[in-house]
């Protein structure tokens, strides 16, 4: 038996959703007030800023659906998607918008997350369950490896593998699992500790918000491997 590669395949059911979950999570994120918080944060002018709280909301749910690229992101288009959710935009049209993006800009989403996640938290206990008794924030860099010499930002870093060096900080308790409180592209080539303090004062505000009155008795976390010191 040999295997074809002269055919290809094509996700176009009126009928079929490919990612049904997406349903409730985005009723979730709308319940938080993710379009509310676009509208009030991001500054983004002209055509590439329009119905901004549109376009931020389909990449949030194209990622949750397993998108890792700007051509992923039709995804939110095929098959039944659009009897399921309305205003769907083009890979092209999000690519846009994102690219007219600046520092301040992605300050603006670091807001946003922010206050999401405080009202997450509100809504699905869950998720920061004992933040009240015992909290840990957890504060790592990354690195995601990347090929070709037109990635921006990329570079050789401590590790010696070219990529984008990505600073992340996470919420948890003993009870409830990891939450991302923060995330930070960097510079591929910078040390690992740069720009760990603001990351980390930059978490603890979000994890109060998330949970008033915590950080009395807040406890830190051992360090890892690739935590900074």
């Amino acid at each position: 038996m040999r295997v074809s590669h002269s055919f290809s395949a094509e996700f176009d059911d009126d009928n079929l959703i490919a990612a049904g979950g997406l349903v409730p999570v985005m009723l979730l994120a709308e319940s938080a007030g993710l379009s509310d918080l676009v509208d009030a944060h991001i500054t983004l002018a002209g055509s590439a800023g329009a119905n901004a709280q549109v376009k931020v909301g389909a990449l949030v749910g194209g990622m949750v659906a397993g998108a890792d690229s700007i051509s992923d992101m039709d995804l939110v288009r095929h098959g039944g998607m659009g009897r399921a959710f309305s205003e769907l935009r083009a890979p092209t049209t999000l690519g846009t918008h994102l690219r007219g993006y600046k520092f301040g800009h992605v300050r603006q989403l670091d807001a946003i997350a922010s206050r999401l996640l405080a009202a997450l938290a509100a809504r699905v206990p869950a998720l920061v369950s004992g933040v009240d008794e015992m909290a840990y924030v957890d504060l790592d860099d990354t690195i995601r490896e990347t090929h070709g010499y037109a990635k921006q930002g990329a570079g050789y870093g401590y590790s010696g593998v070219k990529g984008l060096n990505a600073l992340v900080a996470t919420l948890s308790t003993p009870t409830a699992a990891p939450v991302i409180a923060g995330i930070r592209l960097r510079k591929g080539s910078v040390k690992s500790p740069r720009g760990a303090g603001k990351m980390i004062a930059e978490a603890l505000a979000a994890a109060r918000r998330a949970g008033p009155g915590a950080w009395s008795r807040c406890a830190p976390t051992a360090p890892s491997t690739n935590t900074m010191s």
